[in-house]
């Protein structure tokens, strides 16, 4: 009887904020360029950017060394290497798509 009213509150809740998390070091080109690509996206929910530098971290220089940069968007890996803005606005709206919908 209020469907109505139950749709009208989920679609005024605002979208929590999506994270990114970018594994990087210093000095490192890559980083740099995705860094620039990640400003340059026009993503279509809040979101928020914390960047990690691998280097001093023993585990992370294990596991990310070779990879750097690395994107991970809302805890899934979405990118090594490089991206374009295009490509980061398409899989965040997959990724935003896919949360929204559990």
């Amino acid at each position: 009887m209020f469907d109505w009213l139950f749709r009208k509150r989920q679609e005024d809740r605002p979208l929590p904020s999506v994270p990114l998390v970018l594994y990087t070091r210093p000095d490192c080109g890559l980083c740099e360029e995705m860094k620039a690509e990640i400003a340059r996206a026009h993503l279509s929910a809040p979101h928020t950017l914390k960047e990690l530098d691998i280097s001093g971290d023993s585990h992370l220089e294990a596991t990310y060394g070779e990879s750097i940069p690395v994107l991970y968007v809302a805890g899934r890996l979405a990118f090594k290497g490089r991206l374009t803005a295009a490509e980061l606005e398409t899989k965040f709206a997959r990724i935003v798509a896919e949360k929204a919908s559990r």
